[in-house]
C-alpha cells in the first residue's frame, strides 16, 4: 500500500490551527436512554434551551432519523431543529436547500450541529462537492468556530477527521490493500483538527483490522476508534471518554514497517484503551483514568509486587472479533503472559480476494510504560490498558483451514 501524496492539500479546507469548538464523536448505536451522551450534547451547546440544529444528511430514512434525534435532543432541554437537507429526503430541492438563506440563517444561530448516522458519503458529497464548501458548511464551520458544537454519530462521526473511511466495510479487504480514493476513503470535514484520525463502532466491528493500514497509507500518526453507545469529547487537546464503553487510541509515531514484505506488516504500534471516563491530552500525551479507577492499584508488570489475575495462554482465532483487540489487551496487562496473540484471516475466502491465503498474525506485547487501572464501581470488569506494543504480521493461511477427519 502507496502512501499518499496529493491529497495533504485537504489541510486547507480542515485547517492547522485550534478552533474554539468543540467535537462530539458517537461511536454509532447510540440509545435514547443513554442520558450522559445526549444531555452532553446539549450542555456542551448551552444548556437548557440551546438550539441545535440537526442533519440527518446520511440517513436511510431522513424525516424518521431527524425527529428522533430532535426528540432526544429535546427530552434534554434542547430546541433541536431539523435543518431539511438530505439528499434521500423525497420531494425537497436538494441545491436549493443548500442555499436557502433562511435555513442557513437558522444554523448561524445554532450553538449546536448534529449528524445522524447512515452512510456518510452523502454527508461529504451533499456539503463539500468537489471538495468546494457550500454556503451551509460554511454555516456550520462558522458555528463551531465561535465556540459551537458539532457532534455526530456513526456517519456523523466518521466526518469527524480531514480524511475518513468513505465505504470500507470489509476489514480484510484493507488489510489485504484495497484502498481506493473515492471508494475506500474520501475527504472528511475535519472538525477533530488535522492530526487525529477517527473511526466508530470500533471495538463492536473488529475495525482495528481497517484502521492501521489507513493510518499508514493517509500518513497519519494518531487515531482513535469510538466503540458503540460510547462518544470522545474532544476540546483543543482535550478529550474524554463518556457513555457505555470507552475508546482506543492508536499511536504510530514509533511504528515502522518492512517494505520488502508483500503484504501490510507492522511493528511497534502502541495501543491504549480508554474507558468511560478516562482523559487524554493530545499533545502531551498523557493520559488520566477515571476517578473511580484511580481509587484502585494501577496495574505495571514491572513493579516488585505485580500480582497479575487472569491466568492462561490463550490464543485468539479472531482479533477482529467483537471486542477482542481489547479483551487481549486486558489479558496481556492483567496476565504473567510476556505476549498476547491471535490472528486476523478469513475461513472462507472470497471469489474476488486477491489472496485468499494470507491473513495477519497480532502480537500484543508487554514493553515499559504498560500499566492499567481495573475496577468493578461501575457494575462491570473496566479495564484502563496504556500503552501496549502491538506487531501485526503476514502469514500464510492453509487453504482450507481445516479438513474433516474421516472415518476408518
Amino acid at each position: 500500500m502507496k502512501r499518499l501524496t496529493r491529497l495533504m492539500f485537504l489541510a486547507l479546507w480542515c485547517g492547522t490551527t485550534a478552533h474554539a469548538g468543540t467535537a462530539i464523536v458517537i461511536g454509532g448505536a447510540l440509545k435514547h436512554d443513554n442520558d450522559e451522551v445526549w444531555q452532553r450534547v446539549v450542555d456542551e451547546s448551552g444548556g437548557a434551551g440551546a438550539r441545535i440544529a440537526v442533519f440527518a444528511t446520511a440517513a436511510a430514512n431522513p424525516r424518521r432519523s431527524g425527529a428522533q434525534i430532535v426528540a432526544a435532543l429535546n427530552q434534554r432541554g434542547a430546541q433541536a431543529e431539523v435543518i431539511p437537507v438530505a439528499p434521500r429526503l423525497k420531494g425537497v430541492d436538494l441545491a436549493a436547500q443548500l442555499a436557502d438563506p433562511a435555513l442557513i440563517a437558522k444554523v448561524a444561530a445554532s450553538r449546536g450541529i448534529y449528524f445522524s448516522g447512515g452512510a456518510q458519503e452523502l454527508i461529504v458529497d451533499t456539503l463539500l462537492p468537489g471538495g468546494e464548501p457550500t454556503a451551509m458548511l460554511k454555516a456550520i464551520r462558522e458555528v463551531f468556530d465561535k465556540g459551537g458544537v458539532v457532534a455526530g454519530s456513526s456517519a456523523g462521526a466518521a466526518i469527524m477527521s480531514r480524511m475518513m473511511f468513505r465505504d470500507a466495510q470489509d476489514n480484510m479487504q484493507i488489510l489485504k490493500g484495497q484502498w481506493r480514493e473515492r471508494r475506500e476513503y474520501d475527504r472528511g470535514l475535519g472538525f477533530v483538527g488535522p492530526d487525529l484520525f477517527v473511526d466508530q463502532h470500533f471495538l463492536k466491528r473488529g475495525r482495528i483490522g481497517r484502521m492501521l493500514p489507513a493510518m499508514r497509507s493517509l500518513g497519519f500518526r494518531l487515531g482513535i476508534g469510538v466503540e458503540e453507545n460510547s462518544a470522545i469529547v474532544v476540546k483543543g487537546t482535550a478529550v474524554e471518554v463518556i457513555g457505555a464503553r470507552g475508546a482506543l487510541l492508536v499511536d504510530l509515531s514509533e511504528a515502522t514497517s518492512d517494505a520488502r514484505t508483500p503484504h501490510f506488516n507492522l511493528r511497534n504500534a502502541t495501543l491504549s484503551y480508554l474507558d468511560r471516563g478516562d482523559r487524554h491530552d493530545l499533545a502531551t500525551g498523557v493520559s488520566t483514568p477515571a476517578p473511580h479507577k484511580l481509587k484502585e492499584a494501577r496495574i505495571d508488570p514491572t513493579a516488585s509486587d505485580y500480582k497479575p489475575y487472569l491466568q492462561g495462554d490463550q490464543y485468539h482465532l479472531d482479533m477482529l472479533g467483537d471486542n477482542t483487540i481489547v479483551t487481549a489487551m486486558a489479558q496481556l496487562l492483567d496476565s504473567p503472559a510476556p505476549e498476547v496473540r491471535g490472528l486476523a484471516f478469513r475461513a472462507r475466502p472470497r471469489p474476488a480476494d486477491a489472496a485468499p491465503d494470507v491473513g495477519f498474525e497480532f502480537r500484543l506485547r508487554k514493553a515499559p510504560g504498560l500499566v492499567g487501572w481495573f475496577s468493578g464501581a461501575l457494575g462491570g470488569e473496566d479495564y484502563t490498558v496504556l500503552k501496549a506494543r502491538l506487531d501485526v504480521v503476514p502469514v500464510r493461511m492453509a487453504t482450507p483451514l481445516f479438513t474433516p477427519i474421516a472415518a476408518h
